[in-house]
């Protein structure tokens, strides 16, 4: 389903796509069993223009639409979902925090590297005891004289060891509530900045995933991103770009195991058939390839929004559920057709099963999209009368 791609939006498709196919493909398994970050591969991203996919080529980016970036990271997220982890974390979260919000001082010291794929960047919100409900963050950043003190700790935070760049937000005014949350440019190499406990995951596990502490960790005035106050509408904002993303890996998921599962079922026999010559396999792959279409109309249709610089809360969050759920269901599914060889490392579908559970977990679970759609829809609701 191409919905009618521009030339331009095709070969940067195909160029992705044959990297996947030639570098990530091969590799994956070997990264997931030893929990590592593929750093040469990342490296290669960059050098490609695939780490800052949207940014204008004046702040080192490569200057497409969103619509290109989505097509790109569906395919390195089927080549290797880890990696796409840190794709979309630089893309939708880092990068374009800091060009649609950042000094042209900023842009300069910290989009250029980033977009660049010299630099690797991470985002710091999310904290034991506020994750679905980010505004009851502890972390505080205290004004003391030309810097701010970070105090506080965050978790689950992508790229937190092989990453260099992270926006951080804390509270400035503890009196205001979510109004009082400010967004800070954090340098890992500040004093004060330290990488917490590596976490061990169910999947992704070439993407790594730490806490990340604060102790008095000195970050430059010059820093803030945006307002003082502002960094909680600051931080749901990129989650809007940041959900489609996310959509887009599952997508990337999806579609990796559905052709492992098909090209599987043309090969595997049991009672003297193709198991794909049996209605169960095909209804099964029917409803896999009709949820991954619906999916990737989401997704596109949320990318395209975007770039015509629509508000794509409502479809983000569409994108990101159905697509997110749409993984889930097609890996297991992909795992059944396997059967016993689905459930042992030695077959791919047992890491995509894995590596799609997140998908309905980060930048806002299934429920909290839901909770998103139907405020939407209210709104919308009210709006017309």
């Amino acid at each position: 389903m191409d919905l009618h791609l521009t030339s331009e939006q095709e070969m940067i498709r195909q160029v992705a796509r044959e990297f996947a196919d030639k570098e990530l493909l091969p590799t994956a398994a070997h990264f997931d069993e030893l929990q590592e970050f593929p750093t040469a591969l990342w490296k290669k991203l960059g050098e490609m223009g695939m780490m800052g996919l949207v940014i204008p080529e004046e702040w080192g980016g490569a200057g497409v639409d969103t619509v290109s970036y989505v097509l790109a990271l569906e395919e390195i997220a089927r080549g290797n979902p880890a990696l796409s982890t840190a794709m979309s974390v630089n893309n939708s979260l880092t990068c374009y925090g800091i060009w649609k919000f950042g000094t042209a001082e900023q842009k300069r010291k910290y989009l250029i590297p980033l977009a660049q794929g010299q630099k690797l960047g991470g985002y710091c919100l999310t904290e034991a005891e506020s994750g679905s409900d980010a505004a009851k963050m502890r972390s505080t950043a205290t004004l003391q004289g030309d810097k701010y003190l970070l105090n506080g700790s965050k978790i689950f935070i992508t790229s937190g060891i092989s990453g260099h760049i992270y926006l951080a937000f804390a509270i400035t005014d503890k009196t205001k509530g979510s109004n009082g949350i400010s967004c800070f440019i954090v340098e890992k190499s500040f004093p004060g900045f330290k990488v917490g406990k590596k976490l061990d995951k169910l999947g992704m596990r070439a993407s790594d995933t730490t806490e990340i502490i604060f102790e008095n960790c000195e970050v430059p005035v010059e820093n803030l991103l945006g307002e003082e106050g502002a960094g909680f509408k600051l931080a749901m904002q990129l989650l809007d770009g940041g959900r489609i993303g996310i959509a887009t890996q599952a997508l990337g998921i999806a579609q990796a195991a559905y052709e492992f599962a098909l090209r599987y079922a043309n090969e595997r026999q049991q009672f003297g058939h193709k198991i794909y010559d049996f209605q169960a396999i095909q209804f099964m792959v029917a409803d896999m390839a009709t949820r991954i279409e619906a999916a990737r109309l989401l997704v596109y249709k949320a990318a395209s929004m975007r770039d015509q610089g629509k508000n794509v809360g409502l479809e983000a969050s569409m994108a990101k559920l159905f697509a997110s759920e749409t993984a889930m269901k097609v890996t297991t599914d992909a795992v059944q057709i396997y059967g016993g060889y689905g459930y042992i490392k030695e077959y791919p579908v047992e890491r995509y099963f894995r590596d799609a559970k997140v998908t309905e977990i980060y930048e806002g679970t299934s429920q909290i999209q839901r909770l998103v759609i139907a405020r939407n829809l209210l709104r919308s609701l009210a709006g017309s009368h």
